[in-house]
């Protein structure tokens, strides 16, 4: 397997370009309690690039998204009786899809069994590039068969344990190991696999990439989100599915150095990597 070291870069952008140059990022998220987690994904796409990001919510939940956010557009479906997207809203949540050129899909989307249903109806159906985390990869615990029949582009972002419930490798052993087990993953299921482990690792079971930036007061809740946005949007600006894993997990962790530079690793909490972002892509650029 070849270790990849040098670090992928967006193209300048053209002075006559417009918003739909950068791509659309359709992000299905957020269930009661849950609606920071797809408010986080759908800006983290904004700060990443993405030129328009639509969030599709539980119905109950969408006047807050809609107060929330202001330079995303926002969609409700039907839900379950908890507050999460129910398996009613397939259709509706495909024909969203398709005006899009990459899907994310999981953050706080709840473990309802409706919920999870919907999930994987989407991984069989959609035909459009994919990242997944979070609920969406639990929803797929134990039904891992269907990544195989994909056609377009999969990205997966487990952190231990969820990498644990699509596997059944202890998590002790992944993070012993995890580049011997992600890799293998990948090659089986035919996606790319970004671990959240330290250092973060990117595969896609031919080639490789561990993470060099980053640091501990990152492991704070939403850090995650913010990671799957990023890549989406990354995404859908044209990169390969390994380099916009690759690119999103790197900028990722420097926006993480950046915050904490200001804010310490104690007191660092997720928003302050999304507030990072621009500076980290500024960097690297």
């Amino acid at each position: 397997m070849m270790e990849i070291k040098s670090i992928p870069a967006l193209a300048p952008r053209a002075r006559d370009a417009h918003k739909g140059d950068f791509g659309k990022v359709f992000i299905l998220a957020g269930s009661a309690g849950m609606l920071g987690a797809a408010c986080l994904t759908a800006e983290a796409a904004l700060r990443s690039g993405a030129g328009l990001v639509t969030l599709g919510v539980p119905q109950s939940l969408w006047p807050l998204a809609m107060v929330k956010l202001t330079c995303v557009m926002t969609r409700g479906f039907v839900e379950t009786t908890v507050q999460s997207v129910s398996d009613q809203a397939l259709d509706a949540v495909l024909a969203c899809a398709a005006d899009n050129d990459v899907v994310a899909l999981g953050p706080g989307l709840s473990q309802h069994p409706d919920t999870c249903e919907l999930v994987r109806d989407l991984v069989t159906t959609l035909a459009k590039p994919l990242v997944i985390d979070a609920d969406g990869l639990n929803a797929l615990a134990g039904h891992t068969q269907i990544l195989r029949s994909r056609q377009a582009a999969t990205i997966l972002t487990p952190h231990p344990g969820e990498f644990f419930r699509l596997c059944g490798i202890p998590v002790a052993e992944l993070k012993r190991d995890s580049l011997t087990y992600a890799a293998r993953f990948a090659a089986e299921m035919g996606v790319v696999v970004a671990v959240k482990v330290a250092p973060a690792l990117v595969t896609d079971g031919e080639r490789y990439f561990v993470n060099t930036t980053g640091n501990p007061g990152m492991a704070t809740g939403g850090s995650g989100d913010v990671l799957t946005g990023t890549i989406a949007a990354l995404l859908a600006q044209k990169l390969t599915p390994f380099a916009a894993a690759q690119l999103g997990v790197y900028t990722h962790g420097l926006a993480g150095d950046f915050a904490c530079q200001d804010k310490g690793e104690v007191g660092m909490i997720a928003a302050d990597i999304l507030e990072h972002l621009p500076r980290a892509f500024v960097k690297k650029h």
